[in-house]
């Protein structure tokens, strides 16, 4: 017998009470989508029961054939979608209908902008579509059961869409969900037969169990029910592919691109794999559900196997289904067997494949996709060395010749661009574009018209210790020691210098500082820059290991000064002890502030240079 007997009013999660205002408010751009989210649900819980009867057959023994029924009363003003499949408990009523029990709560509340359109979109994102309903429905209902329960264990669940919802217990005979729309006056639209129905084969038609209408005198399948990945590509238009990717993820965007393939031979199985138009909310928590939705044998299996694809790839949203693998296959299993590694490395070379197709056939969808999950694909330099080349062709750049800050160079472009002599690829890291152009390092690659990657995102210090070389050409820190460049002229031919002595007083002023001071040949127009040792830690990596509280080895720079510059040439000048002492300590500080960073001591900095300024003004 049920536990519960009398009706009880339950108050919604607070955020679940923000999420139905913003519902009922028309927060959806295309209300219509409303009947894709319920028809989506209902397909996923036809799923979920299938499962659970490989071990338990009982569970569908009753009423084996499997679907979705949708019933209109014009009159009543109704409509009523039904299905077979797991159905809910008490308990899981309350935690799928009461709460948005999804880790990404605060992260959805806090994108919400204002905007309907933009806000639609994360709603599909965050997989909290069931509430679409009261954008057209007024009223409610929600009759369940679930399989292998009683049928007084049958629960009903009501609401306005306010503040709160109702929960009772009733008798239900039949395992499943019914859910009822009391459609809104103005709404009635969706209680006629000829509109549910284009809605079905518009959003539904690919859903894998029949979607049925029911009539007066029968009842009719309105939509193909076939899984849409069992049939042939020629057989498959691409908005019925950019369908069922909305149907697979609820995401409101079409996908950028998408790969369908049969395998056939020493393994069976068939891929559909999507390239999203935008980033998820969790796309930097590497411990967030990810994978593919792994089918066997048509017969769904499970939500996110991620042993289908590397981490890097974990963007990608897609189905999988295998003929050679049994029904009762554990994550276990999956992750210890060598049929699975073939077919993620099969997977992972076709995923790149389309991106590559992507990036020559459809640039400006690349570049979005280079926005979206440029820095997630970084990863997959280390984490995957076998398609390491695949991966570096990939990999899109600014540099000193783009324009604006657009990331769309290529390696392979900058190699064919490189001048006369030149055989290496030179780079330079740091917290921003703006920063990155404007560091003195880059003065001597402008004179002579050499291009320089400039890399500002916070993992390009770390990938690049993966990215040694391209085309056998080795790449080079431009901030490093034991910079090489072109033969050529050198950059400090100014005829009027200061003499080589000032390299060893400077040295013996700042030898708490630096490591050591020289004179540069990568300076044109600033007084000095600092130059980090060629094994020590970059200053993008430092910040980074810093900000996550980890411990940075202690390194010293060098300082590298322009003995042309006329600021290098007063220090040579001044006599006086604590006058060179002020000038050094400025030019040193000078040379922190252009790599981004603050003098390490900015009141003694800013002291000294009162005093300097106060000297020339007297």
């Amino acid at each position: 017998m049920a536990e519960d007997t009398a009706k009880e009013t339950i108050g919604f999660q607070a955020e679940v009470k923000q999420l139905l205002q913003l519902m009922i408010h028309s927060l959806y751009s295309n209300k219509e989508i409303f009947l894709r989210e319920l028809i989506s649900n209902a397909s996923d819980a036809l799923d979920k029961l299938r499962f659970e009867a490989i071990a338990s057959p009982d569970l569908a023994a009753d009423d084996p054939d499997l679907g979705v029924t949708l019933a209109l009363d014009e009159a009543a003003n109704t409509l009523t979608i039904t299905d077979n499949g797991i159905g809910m408990s008490r308990d899981e009523v309350i935690s799928n209908l009461g709460t948005i029990a999804r880790s990404g709560t605060a992260e959805f509340l806090g994108k919400l902008s204002g905007d309907a359109r933009k806000d639609a979109q994360l709603i599909g994102q965050f997989g909290v579509g069931f509430y679409a309903s009261f954008i057209v429905a007024d009223r409610v209902t929600v009759d369940t059961r679930r399989a292998g329960l009683d049928a007084d264990a049958a629960v009903r669940w009501e609401s306005t869409g306010e503040g709160d919802y109702t929960l009772e217990p009733i008798e239900r005979d039949a395992r499943g969900t019914t859910i009822t729309l009391h459609l809104k006056p103005d709404e009635s639209e969706f209680a006629q037969g000829y509109r549910i129905t284009s809605l079905v084969k518009r959003y539904s038609d690919h859903i894998a169990f029949p979607v049925r209408l029911a009539g007066e005198e029968s009842t009719e399948t309105i939509n193909s029910a076939t899984a849409l990945w069992t049939r042939s590509r020629a057989e498959v238009e691409d908005d019925e592919y950019k369908e069922f990717y909305q149907h697979l993820t609820h995401d409101f965007e079409p996908p950028l691109a998408w790969s369908h393939n049969r395998v056939e031979g020493k393994r069976e199985y068939t891929s559909l794999v999507y390239i999203p138009g935008r980033a998820p909310f969790d796309l930097w928590n590497r411990e967030a559900p990810r994978g593919l939705k792994l089918y066997v044998q048509r017969v769904f299996i499970m939500d996110d196997a991620e042993q289908f694809l590397p981490l890097y790839l974990r963007f990608v949203r897609g189905v999988i289904d295998c003929a050679d693998l049994p029904l009762n296959v554990s994550r276990e299993l999956l992750q210890s067997s060598p049929a699975i590694d073939a077919m993620r490395s099969a997977l992972t070379k076709r995923v790149l494949s389309t991106l590559d197709k992507m990036a020559n056939n459809e640039p400006e969808d690349y570049a979005r996709f280079w926005s979206e999950f440029g820095e997630v694909l970084k990863e997959g330099l280390a984490e995957d060395t076998t398609n390491r080349d695949a991966l570096n062709k990939l990999l899109r750049f600014t540099t000193t010749d783009s324009e604006g800050d657009s990331q769309s160079e290529t390696l392979a472009g900058y190699v064919e661009r490189m001048v006369e002599g030149q055989d290496t690829i030179y780079y330079l890291t740091a917290e921003s574009l703006a920063a990155a152009k404007a560091s003195p390092h880059l003065e001597v690659f402008k004179k002579r018209g050499i291009e320089v990657l400039l890399l500002t995102d916070r993992l390009d210090e770390w990938m690049i210790g993966y990215l040694t070389e391209f085309d056998g050409k080795a790449l080079q820190d431009v901030r490093r020691d034991g910079l090489e460049l072109p033969e050529g002229e050198s950059a400090d031919d100014a005829e009027d210098r200061a003499d080589d002595g000032v390299l060893e007083r400077l040295g013996q002023c700042l030898e708490d500082a630096v490591s050591g001071v020289r004179a540069s040949d990568r300076l044109v127009e600033s007084p000095a820059c600092l130059v980090v040792g060629a094994d020590d830690m970059g200053a993008q990596m430092r910040r980074m290991l810093e900000a996550a509280g980890q411990d940075v080895p202690e390194s010293k720079p060098a300082l590298e000064v322009n003995l042309g510059h006329p600021l290098v040439r007063r220090l040579e000048t001044a006599a006086d002890d604590a006058r060179f002492e002020d000038l050094a300590r400025v030019l040193l500080g000078q040379a922190e502030i252009a790599e981004g960073d603050l003098p390490a001591d900015p009141a003694d900095y800013v002291g000294r240079l009162n005093r300097l300024l106060v000297e020339l003004s007297s």
